[in-house]
C-alpha cells in the first residue's frame, strides 16, 4: 500500500502536536492511505493523541537542542551532538531511503529533520518541510560554538536544499535554502466543540470559583517550583496535567490532573487549555497555537539562547493576550502581579486562521494525486 511518511523532530512537543493534527485530518479523509510516523517523540504522547491508524518507527531523526529543563539548555552539548549526528548523514540517509522504498512512500513530510529530505532525495521521492523554523537557522544562532564545525551548517542546508517545497508556518525563521515556499495558516487544535469551558472544568473537577492558571512546560518539565509558597493562591487556582508520578506529591492547593484521566474523559490537552484563563509557560509553537485556538491568555518566561524565542515574542501579541514574567519571579513564586496584569491585557488585534491542517492535507493530496 502506498504511504506518506512524517518525520517529526523529537525536540519538545510542538512539532508533534501540529503534525498529529495533520495526520488525524489526513487519516480521516483517506482511510486507505498508509501513514508512517518516524520520530523519537515519547510513545505515550503519540498513543494518546493519534486517532487514525498509523505505523510508528521509533528512533532519532534529528538532535534538536539539548535541554537541561524547559528553561535551560546546553549550547556546547547541542552543537557537539548535532555535529556527530550529521557527520554520518550520508549513511543515515541511505538507510532511511531503503525504508522509504520498502514502504512504497509517495511523499515525505519533514518537521523539520533535514535527514528526511536527504533520504527522500536518495529514494527519488518528493519531500516538503512543514515547520516554522529550520535547524540551520537555529544553529547559526550559536555562532561561536559552530565555528569549529562549519560543515554542520553546510550539511543541513544541503539536505534541506533537496526538498521540493517548504510549507512555512506563521512566526517563522530560516528558509533561505528553499526555492519554493508556501505560507500556511496556524495548525491548531481547536478542541471539542460540544463542550463549554464550564463543562470541561466540571469533568476534571478543577476549581470554578476563581481564575484558573495552567502550568505548562512541555516534555522537559520544570522542577523546583515553590508550590507551597505561591503568592497567588488566594486569588487564582493553579492546575497542571502530568503523568501520575509527577503529580503525586503536589500540595492540596494545586490541582493535579493525571494525563490518563484527561484522555479517559475524551479530552485533549487543548481542551484543558481552553478551560483555563491563563497558561503559564515558555513560548513555543504548540502552546501558542493552543492558546490562540482556545482564546486563552499566556504568561510566558524566557527560555535560554534559542532564536525562535525572539520571533515568537515579537509576533504572538498579534494573535493572543500575553505578558512576560521573569524567571526570577517565576521560580520564587511571585506570580500574583503578573497574573493580574495578563488578565487585564486587551484582546489581540488579529484573529488568526487556524485551519492549517486542512491546508496541508490539500497540499498532500495535490502532491500524490489524491482527492
Amino acid at each position: 500500500m502506498p504511504s506518506i511518511f512524517f518525520y517529526i523532530s523529537g525536540h519538545g512537543f510542538g512539532h508533534a502536536s501540529r503534525d498529529i493534527e495533520v495526520i488525524n485530518t489526513l487519516g480521516r479523509a483517506h482511510p486507505d492511505l498508509a501513514i508512517v510516523v518516524r520520530t523519537s517523540v515519547p510513545r505515550r504522547l503519540l498513543d494518546a493523541t493519534i486517532r487514525v491508524p498509523v505505523t510508528i518507527v521509533e528512533g532519532p531523526c534529528d538532535t534538536g537542542v539539548v535541554q537541561i529543563d524547559s528553561l535551560r539548555l546546553d549550547v556546547a552539548a547541542t552543537i557537539a551532538r548535532a555535529a556527530e549526528f550529521y557527520r554520518t548523514l550520508d549513511a543515515r540517509a541511505d538507510a532511511e531511503a531503503e525504508m522509504l522504498r520498502r514502504h512504497d512512500a509517495r511523499l515525505v513530510v519533514a518537521d523539520a529533520p533535514p535527514l528526511a529530505c536527504a533520504a527522500a532525495a536518495r529514494a527519488g521521492i518528493p519531500s516538503a518541510v512543514l515547520a516554522n523554523f529550520t535547524w540551520d537557522w537555529i544553529y547559526r544562532g550559536y555562532a561561536r560554538e559552530v565555528q569549529s564545525v562549519p560543515e554542520l551548517i553546510r550539511a543541513i542546508r544541503d539536505a534541506y536544499g533537496s526538498a521540493g517545497a517548504a510549507w512555512r508556518l506563521p512566526m517563522h525563521g530560516g528558509f533561505e535554502t528553499f526555492e519554493r515556499i508556501l505560507d500556511i495558516p496556524f495548525i491548531a487544535r481547536p478542541g471539542r466543540a460540544d463542550l463549554t469551558r464550564d463543562d470541561i472544568r466540571r469533568m476534571l473537577g478543577v476549581p470554578d470559583d476563581r481564575p484558573l492558571a495552567l502550568l505548562s512546560f512541555g516534555g522537559f518539565g520544570l522542577s523546583g517550583l515553590p508550590f507551597d509558597t505561591l503568592d497567588c493562591l488566594d486569588e487564582f487556582a493553579v492546575v497542571l496535567a502530568e503523568p501520575a508520578p509527577a503529580i503525586a506529591g503536589l500540595p492540596p492547593s494545586i490541582a493535579g490532573i493525571d494525563e490518563r484521566r484527561l484522555h479517559a474523559n475524551g479530552l485533549g490537552y487543548e481542551d484543558l487549555v481552553r478551560a483555563v484563563d491563563v497558561v503559564v509557560t515558555k513560548p513555543g509553537y504548540g502552546i501558542i497555537s493552543d492558546c490562540i485556538a482556545g482564546e486563552t491568555a499566556m504568561l510566558y518566561t524566557s527560555r535560554g539562547r534559542f532564536l525562535e524565542y525572539d520571533v515568537l515574542v515579537r509576533e504572538m501579541p498579534r494573535y493572543l493576550r500575553c505578558a512576560f514574567i521573569g524567571q526570577e519571579d517565576l521560580l520564587a513564586g511571585r506570580w500574583r502581579d503578573a497574573l493580574r496584569h495578563v488578565m487585564s491585557v486587551p484582546s489581540a488585534p488579529e484573529r488568526a486562521r487556524i485551519d492549517g491542517a486542512t491546508t496541508v492535507v490539500r497540499l498532500i493530496e495535490a502532491e500524490i494525486g489524491t482527492t
